[in-house]
């Protein structure tokens, strides 16, 4: 038997409070002394956590109350809804306390300004400049000059769409061009990121067969961090939303996952992304 301030101290929650669900009849101590203290068994400790939960999910007491008297309360049940229902608002809170922490950083401050033509002719001259002469050979030799090659690219950035996904990924377009012109457009430039990756893929694929929430929610976290470096990022979310949004699209990244990594890869880890950010 447990006293109401040994009960206290084990959940952190005040004598006031306990006394207060006595008086209500929401939580009834199993005994009383004769000096009239409040004595709580087990069974009474496992309804107090359950009632904890209750409160996590702001159910007012009274409601609480008639959910527990209820003659068809199945406990089992109710606990499966609380914890789905928790995880959800616990990967909500994920997303959100990711963008407070880069608000405070001074990052991340969304800037919608255009690109102008002078920032599209100096982040293609910088891609040309760090290709290698046998990349630009090639792509010469496929469109035919250098010219036609550059147009090619700048149509790319005509894309209003992809460029708007470009500033929303970095928050502004300075820090879009900032990545961009970070590039150095060597072939192994990205190696340890790519390697990094298929790692991640492997684990959300071991996650999936498992069943391991755990371990698939570790996975994000690295592939957000993994991504953050590929592409010079303050922070994943966006570009990994986008990602899961492509992924169950079912589009052509979609395929080209689940061919390299296995059939439900790129559903399972798009699903996966979108809990992770209470999506």
């Amino acid at each position: 038997m447990k006293t109401v301030k040994d009960v206290s101290d084990i959940t952190g929650i005040s004598i006031r409070t306990l006394r207060y669900y006595d008086e209500i009849g929401l939580l009834k101590p199993t005994k009383l002394t004769e000096s009239g203290y409040r004595l709580y068994d087990n069974k009474a400790l496992e309804q107090l956590q359950e009632i904890m939960f209750f409160r996590e999910l702001e159910i007012p007491l009274m409601d609480i109350k008639k959910i527990m008297e209820n003659p068809n309360y199945d406990k089992e049940q109710v606990l499966l809804a609380q914890k789905s229902f928790l995880e959800r608002k616990r990967n909500r809170l994920n997303g959100i306390i990711e963008l407070i922490t880069d608000v405070m950083k001074g990052v991340n401050t969304m800037s919608f300004e255009a690109f102008n033509n002078d920032d599209i002719q100096k982040m293609l001259d910088h891609t040309l400049e760090t290709m290698s002469k046998e990349a630009l050979d090639e792509q010469v030799a496929k469109y035919g000059s250098k010219e036609k090659y550059r147009e090619y690219l700048a149509s790319g950035f005509a894309n209003e769409q992809a460029m708007a996904d470009l500033v929303k990924w970095y928050g502004s377009k300075e820090k879009a061009m900032e990545a961009i012109l970070q590039s150095t457009g060597k072939a192994d430039e990205s190696k340890p990121e790519q390697d990094e990756n298929d790692k991640i893929y492997k684990q959300f694929m071991s996650a999936k067969k498992e069943n391991n929430d755990q371990l698939a929610k570790e996975a994000v976290v690295m592939l957000a961090e993994n991504y953050k470096k590929l592409f010079h990022l303050d922070n994943a979310r966006n570009i990994l939303l986008d990602l899961a949004k492509e992924y169950l699209a079912h589009e052509k990244l979609a395929e080209a996952a689940d061919k390299q990594y296995g059939a439900g890869c790129a559903e399972y880890i798009g699903k996966t992304i979108q809990m992770y950010y209470g999506i």
